[in-house]
């Protein structure tokens, strides 16, 4: 009950400043907004490192109606409050279409900074047309993104999966399981 009325008395609309504030200072210095040509080679360097340490990753991506590669998710955590932050490449036919930012927040207990790379293929192309459409995205509102679960030594495939959004969150020591976007946001951005 301490917690609640304390988010009540430092009221909603300032939660998030403190989350952006807690990413800055706790991202490393060179955590800032990176240009359209550093997405471009950071989306190049995660989807290759994707397809070399994933069997099947290469033709899974392949097919799908397109790919959005955040190659660096900067996420920090503080007592009860937490955030992260990113910004990536919308990938249609092996091209860049667009450029998105994500970020979400999460009241709880928390302390630390990661980095991790996220990976959302689109199998199908309705969603996909959706996802680009709209104005702030909202997984788990907006549409359903299920988060792969591929252990060591297990392949993908398109077949595998039957959801139209699957992603994939990578941290330095490969694919993470048991993770969720639920809440995460998305917006287009301008670069």
């Amino acid at each position: 009950m301490k917690i609640t009325s304390r988010v009540s008395k430092i009221g909603l609309k300032t939660i998030p400043l403190l989350i952006a504030c807690m990413i800055a200072f706790a991202a490393p210095p060179n955590a800032r907004a990176d240009t359209a040509s550093e997405i471009n080679v950071g989306s190049d360097a995660a989807l290759a490192s994707f397809s070399k340490n994933v069997n099947g990753a290469k033709e899974f991506l392949q097919a799908s109606k397109g790919v959005l590669v955040f190659p660096k998710v900067y996420k920090a955590g503080f007592f009860w409050l937490g955030g992260e932050y990113g910004e990536g490449a919308l990938r249609i036919d092996g091209k860049t279409a667009d450029y998105y930012n994500i970020a979400a927040g999460s009241l709880g207990p928390q302390l630390g900074a990661q980095v991790k790379t996220v990976i959302l293929v689109f199998l199908q192309q309705e969603a996909l047309e959706q996802f680009r459409k709209s104005e702030g995205w909202k997984a788990g509102i907006d549409g359903s993104v299920a988060v792969a679960d591929v252990g060591v030594g297990q392949s993908i495939d398109s077949t595998t999966f039957k959801e139209p959004i699957i992603a994939f969150i990578i941290d330095q020591k490969g694919l993470m399981a048991n993770l969720t976007l639920e809440g995460a946001k998305f917006t287009k951005i301008s670069k």
